[in-house]
Formats: structure tokens, C-alpha cells, sequence
């Protein structure tokens, strides 16, 4: 809308091209804090309940916020981000904040987006595991890595047998064969440990998955890189996210929704929403974040 505002202001003032550019910059400038003042006060217009306004800005940080210029850039956010709503938020007393339980809507939020990362996390575990042939090589070789270390063993007893007994030749000869079996026997760990380091679709880059923010590491990393990782602005925003949602989890726990009416936007608690039924959903308590909101009759959302 804003947009459209100014581009209709420009083609307004095309009207007079005798101005100077210096002039017409003014103009633009002026037209731009109109149409900013405009924006500013129909977001003042709005109340703290209004399905406009977003609720995850509220009560924490907005997803869309938190990932700005990284991959999972998600945009700019649909709904209004006030901050003279925020304060309002802010100073509300705790009565009206559990009337409002805008939390419930924050940790929806925070879910929806923690369950999309654990997908793509899952995902590329998945790529990174080793193919079926690789799998077989590393399972022979473990096998005969467990029938050599049965054969020292064996052949160690039988020396100890024969030298009781005074067999000195017959205890050289099977200490001999000892010695050859344990020869083979790390030729073939050497052999495991070469497969394992260069297995899978990974191969010499050793890769493996982060399980907060799902990006891929390389055990050859420096410490500067993997510190350049765990203090970046994606890893930050999946870490604070699953500590809000668990710290938010423990206190919904038992706690019931608000029941809202003709409420318009895509909510989970309205009574006369697609949940169905005029019944609200009842949250259900969880470990690491979990938990999520359930209806009457099971299911998750």
C-alpha cells in the first residue's frame, strides 16, 4: 500500500519536471514521512488483540526477526510489530496476560518452526549415512577383526599349555602363528578406520550435522570457524528458540488456553474456528520443547 502511495506521488510531482532535482528529492523525502506517518498511525489504531497485530513480537522475538540475511531468511513478517504494543504487553498485569494467553500463540509459533528444523536435520543424517555396500565392507571387517582377536586368544592359551608342559618347539611354533594373527589383525582395524573416515557421501570432509540449527560442520573445522558457527546468526536464533519453547513448555504445563470468539485469524483456540465443535484445544505438557496443543479428542496440532 505504501508503495503504491508513493509511487502515485512521484507521477504527481512528474507534473513538475521544472524543479530542480535537489527540490524533487525534498518532495520525495517529505512524501515518504507522510506515508510513514500513515503507516504509524493505523498501527496505533490497532488494540493489543487484534489478530493484525503479531503476537510472537509480544511475548518474545518474532521467527521472522531472528533469521534476517541467513538461509533461512523467512522474510518480513505479515502481521504488525508495534512497540508501543510491546510496552503494553510489557506493563499488562499477569491477570491480563492470562486472559489474552498470547503465550500459547508464541510457543505454536516457535513449534512450527523447531519441527521444521528437526526435519532437515533428520534429512541430512540421512545423507550423511553410509550406503549399503559400505556397510557390508565395515561388517566383514568386523567380523574378521572378532575371529583374529579368537584366534590370539586361543593361540596365548595354547602357549601357556605347552609350556607347562615342557613343549618348548611346539610353544615357539603357535607363538609364531600369535604373532601373525595380531599382524592381520591390525592390518584390518587400520583397513575399518580407513572405511570409516571416508564413508558415506561425506567422504574425506568428515562431515556431521548440527543438532540445533541443522547446518553442516567438518570435524576439520578450526576452532575459528566452529566458533564463527555456534556465535552466527542462524545457530543463535534455533538456540533461543528451543530454549524459549522449553522454558515455555514447563510453565503452559496445565495450563488451559483462552477460549476466543470470532477471532479471524488462523488460530487454534478459537471456539468457532476449524478446530470444530466450540470446544478449545487442551494443552498437553512435554519435555525438550515438546508438548504441543492437543484437542479434546487427541492429536497434535
Amino acid at each position: 500500500m505504501a508503495a503504491e502511495q508513493r509511487k502515485l506521488l512521484e507521477q504527481l510531482m512528474g507534473a513538475h519536471s521544472g524543479k530542480s532535482p535537489k527540490q524533487a528529492n525534498i518532495g520525495l523525502l517529505v512524501a515518504d514521512q507522510l506515508i510513514g506517518a500513515g503507516a504509524q498511525g493505523r498501527n496505533s489504531q490497532l488494540s493489543i488483540t487484534d489478530p493484525k497485530v503479531c503476537r510472537s513480537y509480544l511475548v518474545g522475538s518474532c521467527p521472522h526477526d531472528l533469521f534476517t540475511n541467513t538461509k533461512q531468511d523467512l522474510g518480513p513478517c505479515p502481521k504488525v510489530h508495534s512497540e508501543g504494543l510491546k510496552t503494553e504487553y510489557d506493563t499488562a498485569a499477569s491477570a491480563d496476560k492470562a486472559k489474552w494467553g498470547f503465550e500459547f500463540d508464541y510457543h505454536r509459533e516457535m513449534q512450527k518452526h523447531i519441527d521444521d528444523c528437526d526435519r532437515r536435520i533428520n534429512t541430512a543424517h540421512h545423507r550423511l549415512e553410509k550406503t549399503p555396500d559400505e556397510i557390508r565392507q565395515t561388517n566383514d571387517l568386523l567380523k574378521q577383526i572378532a575371529d583374529l582377536a579368537n584366534t590370539i586368544n586361543s593361540g596365548l592359551l595354547e602357549v601357556s599349555v605347552l609350556g607347562e608342559t615342557g613343549s618348548v618347539s611346539l610353544a615357539m611354533s603357535e607363538m609364531h602363528k600369535v604373532r601373525t594373527a595380531k599382524h592381520q589383525k591390525e592390518t584390518v582395524e587400520r583397513e575399518l578406520k580407513n572405511l570409516q573416515d571416508t564413508s558415506g557421501p561425506s567422504g574425506h570432509q568428515k562431515l556431521q550435522v548440527c543438532d540445533v540449527c541443522g547446518a553442516y560442520l567438518s570435524r576439520l573445522d578450526n576452532d575459528r570457524r566452529l566458533a564463527d558457527h555456534f556465535f552466527g546468526k542462524m545457530h543463535m536464533g534455533y538456540s533461543e528458540m528451543r530454549k524459549n519453547c522449553k522454558k515455555l513448555t514447563s510453565e503452559l504445563k496445565g495450563r488451559a488456553p483462552p477460549v476466543r470468539h470470532n477471532e479471524e485469524d488462523d488460530n487454534p483456540y478459537t471456539s468457532n474456528g476449524r478446530t470444530g465443535g466450540g470446544r478449545g484445544p487442551r494443552y498437553g505438557g512435554g519435555g525438550g520443547g515438546g508438548g504441543g496443543y492437543r484437542r479434546r479428542g487427541g492429536g497434535r496440532w
